[in-house]
């Protein structure tokens, strides 16, 4: 089974481009994800000059590519499910190795402006389809 489920912060926007020939939406990005030490601990990585997080590749594809190059910025927290993928490549006679997450679900966890400063709406899509079910203004819920 390869399942890989993720929670962190982009370390920097996401990476648009579109494949020649096809045309698909391929889009890359860190994930920074907390190691999860605890407070000692982390004082002690910290002090040494580790890591505290590890730096995940992710890589997503078609609309919910360009979903995430739309409405992501670096800093933004997300939750990722997919796979683990791996590959290699020929650089400089030397053979390099990458290990990189197919992202197949994206859950943007935190909104607000990205830096073409449009604003995200959480609920924009989940009730579509459904007769009766529309999304509320806050300021009309009474308590």
């Amino acid at each position: 089974m390869n399942l890989v489920v993720l929670m962190g912060r982009l370390t920097s926007d996401p990476e648009l481009r579109y494949l020649p020939g096809n045309g698909m939406a391929v889009t890359a990005f860190t994930l920074a994800v907390d190691k999860g030490l605890s407070k000692d601990k982390k004082a002690e990585f910290q002090q040494a000059g580790k890591a505290t997080a590890d730096f995940i590749r992710i890589r997503a594809w078609g609309k919910q590519a360009e979903n995430c190059a739309n409405y992501l910025a670096k800093g933004r927290q997300v939750l990722i499910q997919g796979s683990i993928e791996t590959g290699s490549y020929e650089k400089d006679g030397r053979k390099v190795y990458t290990t990189e997450v197919r992202a197949t679900r994206v859950k943007f966890i935190d909104w607000g402006k990205t830096n073409n400063q449009k604003v995200a709406n959480p609920f924009e899509d989940d009730f579509d389809g459904i007769e009766g079910f529309e999304p509320i203004d806050n300021a009309d819920i009474p308590f």
